[in-house]
């Protein structure tokens, strides 16, 4: 389905439709990484047990919280970038664009935040 836009070059338009998506690849892309974070004891273990061999794992529970931290982090990232590709759509529309860096910003704070507890659980499991 088409929408007519009163305000704002066909280009402007499709330039924030490709933001929005670039955020959504970024946000899968972060969920994918909190799943593989929350799965990777899992793996250690079976592959020990494929090989014959014991591995020893440092189990504190944290990979699985900090798992989940970056999926729920993905998820409000997707939120976030609607909510951000539907008021740049609307100030286009009505021809009164205003840039503004505050998502940017939320989201570095938080992957940085996100970062730095997944540093300290792989400094903690190799120590």
């Amino acid at each position: 389905m088409s929408e007519k836009h009163s305000t704002g070059a066909p280009g402007d338009h499709l330039a924030n439709e490709r933001t929005f998506l670039a955020w959504i690849r970024t946000s899968i892309a972060v969920m994918g990484f909190g799943f593989v974070v929350v799965k990777f004891s899992l793996f250690i273990k079976q592959i020990s047990l494929a090989l014959g061999t014991k591995v020893s794992v440092h189990q504190t529970g944290d990979s699985r919280k900090i798992g989940i931290l970056l999926v729920a982090l993905g998820t409000i990232t997707i939120i976030l970038s609607f909510l951000r590709y539907q008021k740049t759509k609307f100030q286009l529309e009505k021809g009164l664009y205003y840039h503004s860096t505050m998502f940017i910003k939320a989201i570095t704070v938080m992957i940085f935040a996100a970062s730095i507890a997944l540093l300290i659980y792989l400094t903690n499991a190799i120590s």
